[in-house]
């Protein structure tokens, strides 16, 4: 009897082993097939997440961190994720920084007068309420503004970097100041990181040393650039007028949005996956991160209507403040190192054709999860299952030794079109292409909230 007890005790955990052994991609396949596909014919067939993220993007607006539109997006978000029966919604507080962008304006007074588009980049000091004038000049790069150094002091340095990539550029927006400060110039500016000009102005995050004078610094157009360096190189040196009235207040609340689907037989071992739900104050931002908010909700939503729950609990996440300070992500990952996560993902790439889904840590998950390859390749067939994934907003709790997991789309140089300008608006983004995000993540997530605990976990 003893002998027979010890055997039902043990045969569990026999069988675990060599779920433990045995497991790999085929198994991934042929244990969640017929879900995967129900889960992608139902996000699919799903018309109201596109008609959800253009009714958020037109109601709030710009959401920008410290706004009152963007605490107001937050909690109509809150009742509408209640009213889709998710549990434990509720907004953590967060501080985040209060930064005003208030009036702008700027002109070319030599050799002819002409306005020209301009933005601040967050952040930037502004001009004390007066308009400042100046001769510019040109560089394309730091190693030229260091070469014509003895050039720069009193005017105004502009940055006409061509478009290489947003990487590339970045740099100019997040030094270009200090850069030029260095040398004494009185004022900065920088082409707009985006392949395609049409006037537009691209903002964005600076960065200011406190041992070093801060300077206004700001975005302007591809074409006013090029204007800008055309006419230096035939000599002429043109004027600026500009004058900024942004200004940084004291840091205001917002909040970290939670909400849950809680797991079947595991529901204190998280997947949290989501997006940023604040944008830019001059753009909607469908694509920067409406889009990384609404794809997970839609994605948990489609794994409800089917009547899928999976073994852990998914825990949609709202960061707030990616864009200037990563206050969210920052928070979140201190106010709960202590939970079992099970991987945090994000997705912030654009709406696009899904290539990728990206995951950091164990080589053998990577592996496994190759499982799921075939299944989306019959909605998107560059899809792969990589190693690497992460993201601004997960990467606190990243560096907590959580996984990292995110999507990856096709947008490449596209998406910079939009990137943090006043064209990021809901008719960009292709119904069709959301929804097979959607999927994707729909699909990924619930396998990975739902396999045996085969690894070691956070």
């Amino acid at each position: 009897m003893k002998k027979f007890v010890l055997i039902l005790i043990f045969l569990p955990l026999l069988r675990n082993a060599s779920i433990s052994s045995e497991i790999d991609s085929a198994y991934v396949y042929n244990t969640y097939n017929t879900i995967a596909k129900r889960l992608i014919m139902q996000s699919m067939n799903d018309s109201t997440a596109w008609e959800t993220l253009a009714f958020f993007c037109d109601t709030f607006g710009p959401r920008f961190s410290g706004s009152k539109e963007l605490n107001d997006a937050l909690f109509w978000a809150k009742y509408a994720l209640e009213r889709d029966s998710f549990v434990n919604v509720r907004l953590e507080k967060v501080m985040v920084p209060n930064w005003k962008r208030n009036t702008e304006e700027a002109y070319i007074t030599y050799p002819r007068n002409k306005r020209i588009n301009i933005s601040a980049f967050g952040g930037s000091v502004g001009t004390n309420g007066i308009y400042i004038e100046a001769p510019v000049i040109v560089v394309n790069s730091f190693d030229e503004l260091k070469e014509k150094s003895q050039l720069v002091k009193g005017k105004i340095v502009v940055y006409n970097f061509p478009y290489k990539g947003y990487g590339n550029g970045v740099q100019f927006r997040f030094w270009g100041a200090v850069r030029a400060a260095e040398l004494g110039a009185v004022a900065s500016l920088m082409r707009s990181i985006s392949p395609i000009g049409f006037h537009k102005t691209h903002t964005g995050m600076t960065q200011y040393v406190d041992t070093i004078n801060k300077i206004p610094h700001a975005a302007i157009s591809m074409e006013d650039a090029a204007l800008l360096q055309r006419l230096q190189d035939r000599g002429v040196v043109p004027k600026i007028k500009m004058m900024l009235n942004c200004e940084t207040r004291e840091d205001t609340i917002s909040y970290n949005l939670v909400a849950e689907y809680q797991g079947r037989t595991l529901p204190n071992e998280y997947v949290a996956m989501g997006g940023h739900s604040d944008s830019w104050d001059n753009t909607p931002g469908a694509h920067d991160d409406a889009s990384g908010c609404i794809a997970p909700w839609f994605a948990i939503k489609a794994m409800m209507e089917l009547g899928y729950r999976p073994a852990r609990t998914l825990r949609l996440v709202w960061w707030v403040n990616e864009e200037n300070g990563v206050r969210g992500g920052k928070s979140y990952a201190e106010e709960h190192k202590h939970e079992k996560h099970r991987v945090v993902f994000e997705f912030d790439s654009g709406v696009f054709e899904p290539t990728a889904i990206g995951i950091s840590g164990d080589d053998k998950m990577v592996a496994i999860l190759k499982g799921i390859e075939p299944l989306i390749k019959e909605i998107s067939p560059l899809f792969e299952v990589r190693k690497g994934g992460g993201g601004v907003d997960i990467g606190p709790s990243m560096k907590n030794g959580i996984p990292g997991m995110s999507l990856s789309t096709k947008g490449n140089d596209e998406y910079f079109w939009y990137h943090h300008s006043s064209s990021d608006t809901p008719e960009k983004v292709d119904p069709l292409l959301l929804n097979k995000c959607i999927a994707v993540i729909a699909v990924a997530t619930y396998i990975y909230a739902d396999l045996p605990d085969f690894i070691s976990t956070h």
